[in-house]
C-alpha cells in the first residue's frame, strides 16, 4: 500500500542509507491524512498518527507500520504528550462540516497544537489550508478560517510550511465529489452567476501529497507559504463541463442567473449530493472566491522534476477505481483502494461516487463446495434459475439495442476462468470455492457487476451472499435502476434461492432447510 501511493504520487523510496524523520499526523483518518501516511512510511519516515478515536483506524492496511497515539486537538494535555519525540508534524483536521460554529473550534485546535508544539520541542509544523487572497473581508467564512490557522499555527516558536490549495481531484475530496454529483445528476444546472466567472486552480491528490513529503527535505530555518495548484486554471463552469466530457457523458448547459445567493444554492447541493448540509454551505460560499496560485515560484521550487496532472488526466485518475477494480478484492470485505485518488475505507459514506446495491445473503446445510458449483454453473444451457423468462427477456431487449445479448452462452459447461464470456456477463474475478464476480456487458447506463461470495460457517452450514452493484452514469443511470427495481428484485430473489436449491440438489451433501438471511 505505502509504496503503491508513492509511486501514484512520484515519490522515491526511501534510500536505506538514510535516516528518516520522526512524523505526527494529527488528521490521519481524514482525507488527505489518511493518504498522506503510506507516501510517509515509502519516503523511509517513521510515522506516529494522533487521533481522538485511534479505533477508526483499525481497517486502513497500514495500520501495523504505524505508531497510534490517542490525542485531541481541543485537549492541550493530550497533544503535549502525544508529540513529544517528534521531528515534524502535520495538521490536517478541519472541523468544517461536524460543528456549526467550526470557525471557533479550528481556532481552538490551532492554538493548542501550537502550544503543544513549543512545549514538546517540534522542529516543524506543517498545514494544507485554501487558497485566496489575504484580505478576510473578501473571503468566504470557510477560507478566512483556513488563514486564521495558518496565522496561529505560525504565531509561535515553531517554523511552519502551509501549503494552500483549492479544489483537490481526488475521490473522497469532499469539493470533488459535489463537483461529482452536481454534474452526473444534472443535464441542467441554474448556478450563480459567478461560478461561470470565478476562477479556481484545481490539483490532484497525487501531486498535493508529492508536495507535502517533499517539504521535509527542504531546510526548516523559518517559516513558509507556498501556494499549491495544478497546471489548468479554469471556471467552475470549465470544470463541471470538462468532468461530463471525461465521464462520458453529455454536455452540460448550465445556466448563470444573478439572485441565487450561496445559501439557497448550498440547499440545492444538499439536495441532489449526498455532501452534509454543514459540508456543502461553506464549500458552495467558497465558490465565490478566486482561488488560484499567484506566486509559482515557491511551488517549482517544491516540484523540481514531478509533472503535474492537468484536470482532465485528475479526473480520469480519480474515475479509474471504477473500471480497474483489484481482482483481489471482495466488496463484501472492504471497499476497493490502491491508489491515492481510490475511494478508501476510512473515508466517508458519500466517498467514491453513487453506488447502487442489491445485497442478499442465504445460509444452508449443502457444503460450501456445493454452494460455489452451483455459482459457477449459472449460464449457457443451464441457465439462471427461476428467473430465466425476465433474463431471456432482458437478452432480447439488449439485442435491440445493440449490445450482446444472451446468445454467447458460456465456453465450457462445468469449468470458468478469468475472461470467460458468460451470456452478457464477462468473469471478472474466479477464486473457488470462495468468490466469483461477473462484469454486466450489457447495454447500460452504468457499469454494474454480479458478486458471490460463500463462507463456511462453524455449525457445518454454508452461506452464500450475492451482491448486485451498478455505478449509474448520468440521471439515465439513476432512473434505470430505480424503474427496474421491482423486476430487479425479483430476478435476485429467484436466484439466490434457485443457487441454493442446486447446491442443495448436488449428491452427497447432507442438506439443512434454507434460511434466507435477507
Amino acid at each position: 500500500m505505502a509504496q503503491a501511493a508513492a509511486a501514484e504520487a512520484g515519490i522515491e523510496e526511501a534510500d536505506p542509507e538514510r535516516a528518516g524523520l520522526n512524523v505526527g499526523v494529527i488528521g490521519a483518518t481524514g482525507y488527505v491524512g489518511g493518504r498522506l501516511v503510506p507516501a510517509l512510511l515509502a519516503a523511509g519516515h517513521r510515522v506516529r498518527c494522533l487521533a481522538r478515536t485511534p479505533d477508526r483506524l483499525g481497517r486502513v492496511p497500514w495500520r501495523a507500520e504505524v505508531e497510534v497515539a490517542r490525542a485531541d486537538v481541543l485537549d492541550r494535555a493530550s497533544l503535549c504528550q502525544a508529540l513529544a519525540g517528534l521531528d515534524a508534524v502535520y495538521y490536517l483536521v478541519h472541523a468544517m462540516g461536524h460543528t456549526e460554529d467550526f470557525e471557533r473550534t479550528d481556532r481552538t485546535g490551532a492554538l493548542n497544537t501550537r502550544i503543544a508544539a513549543e512545549h514538546a520541542g517540534v522542529g516543524r509544523l506543517v498545514y494544507l489550508g485554501g487558497l485566496g487572497g489575504d484580505d478576510p473581508s473578501t473571503l468566504s467564512h470557510h477560507l478566512a478560517s483556513r488563514h486564521e490557522v495558518g496565522r496561529i499555527l505560525g504565531s509561535g516558536t515553531v517554523p511552519l510550511t502551509e501549503l494552500r490549495a483549492a479544489v483537490i481531484i481526488g475521490s473522497g475530496s469532499a469539493s470533488f465529489e459535489m463537483l461529482r454529483c452536481l454534474v452526473e445528476v444534472l443535464p441542467v444546472m441554474v448556478c450563480p452567476r459567478w461560478v461561470t466567472r470565478t476562477r479556481c486552480q484545481p490539483i490532484a491528490i497525487v501531486d498535493v501529497l508529492h508536495c507535502l513529503v517533499a517539504v521535509l527535505d527542504s531546510p526548516a530555518g523559518g517559516s513558509q507559504l507556498i501556494e499549491v495548484g495544478g497546471p489548468d486554471a479554469l471556471t467552475y463552469q470549465q470544470m463541471m463541463e470538462r468532468y461530463a466530457a471525461v465521464a462520458g457523458l453529455r454536455r452540460r448547459l448550465i445556466l448563470g442567473v444573478p439572485v441565487l445567493t450561496p445559501r439557497l444554492s448550498s440547499h440545492w447541493v444538499n439536495l441532489v449530493t449526498p455532501l452534509p448540509i454543514g459540508l456543502a454551505r461553506p464549500l458552495v460560499d467558497s465558490l465565490r472566491n478566486d482561488v488560484v496560485v499567484s506566486d509559482p515560484d515557491p511551488l517549482a521550487a517544491l516540484l523540481g522534476s514531478h509533472r503535474r496532472m492537468g484536470f482532465d488526466e485528475a479526473v480520469r485518475s480519480a474515475l479509474a477505481h471504477v473500471q480497474d477494480l483489484d481482482v483481489s478484492t471482495s466488496w463484501i470485505d472492504s471497499a476497493p483502494a490502491g491508489t491515492p485518488a481510490s475511494p478508501m475505507p476510512h473515508d466517508p459514506h458519500w466517498a467514491g461516487g453513487t453506488v447502487l446495491e442489491d445485497v442478499r445473503t442465504a445460509t444452508t446445510g449443502a457444503s460450501p463446495e456445493a454452494v460455489f458449483a452451483a455459482v459457477a454453473g449459472v449460464g449457457g444451457d443451464r441457465g439462471w434459475y427461476f428467473a430465466n423468462r425476465l433474463w431471456a427477456a432482458r437478452g432480447w431487449v439488449d439485442k435491440l439495442l445493440g449490445g450482446v445479448g444472451m446468445r454467447r452462452g458460456r465456453r465450457h459447461p462445468d469449468e470458468l476462468r478469468v475472461g470467460d464470456a458468460l451470456d452478457f456477463f464477462r468473469v471478472e474475478v474466479h477464486e473457488p470455492p470462495r468468490l466469483l464476480r461477473l462484469r454486466a456487458e450489457m447495454r447500460l447506463p452504468g457499469q454494474a457487476w454480479l458478486e458471490w461470495q460463500v463462507w463456511a460457517n462453524d455449525d457445518g452450514t454454508a452461506t452464500l451472499s450475492q451482491r448486485a452493484r451498478f455505478h449509474p452514469r448520468g440521471i439515465s443511470g439513476r432512473a434505470y435502476w430505480w424503474l427496474l427495481a421491482v423486476p430487479h428484485a425479483i430476478i435476485w430473489r429467484r436466484l439466490i434461492a434457485g443457487l441454493v436449491r442446486a447446491a442443495e440438489a448436488r449428491p452427497a451433501s447432507p442438506c439443512r432447510p434454507l434460511k434466507l438471511v435477507s
